[in-house]
């Protein structure tokens, strides 16, 4: 599972609309600037850029001030008819992760769009290997297989399959067999999609109730947090601790 290229906007513009309700803009105390594409590392906003590359777009780079924290945190705690600002924080990133996941991601329709890579079109074009699937916590032991005495690791065979499959595709062009290759395409299988949503949609995801200890390694981490997932990810987002894990916040 891989988070890649994760982008956040729209705060400057949700903390003044935040303030509309009580025309309180002169309380206001947050900065904002913007720092280049080249110094977003480890999807954390660099806040003090020194670098000016031309040919990198400017991503958005806020200091809350305390004032500004306060007020914030009030609305989220107040519930989510108070707190319309976080729906207009946005975060898109590219995540690649298994159809297993997405199912369970498919789940959260409203205030999310996610456009995928195609299985339909994409699946033949390249050689089917074991990185093309979610392995990272999978148990070897487990998928040994056994018949006539010999053992067979599971794993290797059904791949060698599929990809025998997919070379009688390219060279029949018969679309039975693109036909078998969709059916048999186990759960693991990897795919990436652009995924775009809001600080409201992240609050409603991580909670406690839904993902946050959620039994699947790739949204919690529970089991193995040393493998990349889903909680970790959106940790690293501005502001996480604050806005989107606020339960954990005293007040």
């Amino acid at each position: 599972m891989r988070f890649e290229d994760t982008e956040v906007w729209g705060f400057r513009k949700a903390l003044r609309g935040m303030r509309n309700p009580k025309n309180s803009w002169d309380k206001s105390d947050s900065v904002f600037g913007y720092s280049s594409k080249n110094c977003y590392k480890h999807n954390n906003l660099c806040l003090e850029c020194e670098k000016h590359d031309p040919n990198a777009y400017a991503i958005e780079s806020p200091i809350i001030g305390k004032n500004d924290m306060k007020l914030a945190q009030q609305l989220i705690r107040a519930g989510s008819e108070h707190r319309k600002f976080m729906r207009q924080i946005f975060v898109s990133v590219d995540i690649t992760a298994p159809l297993y996941w997405w199912k369970e991601f498919d789940t959260y329709k409203v205030g999310t769009v996610a456009n995928s890579t195609s299985t339909m079109h994409k699946l033949a074009t390249t050689p089917i290997t074991l990185e093309c699937f979610e392995i990272d916590d999978y148990d070897d032991s487990i998928m040994e297989y056994k018949r006539d005495g010999s053992v067979y690791p599971m794993q290797s065979v059904f791949v060698e399959f599929l990809e025998h499959i997919r070379r009688k595709y390219l060279e029949t062009k018969d679309k039975k067999f693109w036909k078998e290759l969709i059916r048999w395409l186990p759960e693991s299988w990897l795919q990436t999609r652009t995924v775009t949503m809001s600080y409201e949609n992240l609050l409603a995801m991580c909670s406690k109730g839904q993902r946050r200890f959620h039994k699947l390694n790739e949204w919690s981490g529970q089991d193995d947090n040393t493998k990349s997932n889903f909680i970790s990810w959106a940790r690293t987002l501005p502001y996480a601790q604050e806005l989107i894990f606020i339960d954990e916040v005293e007040e």
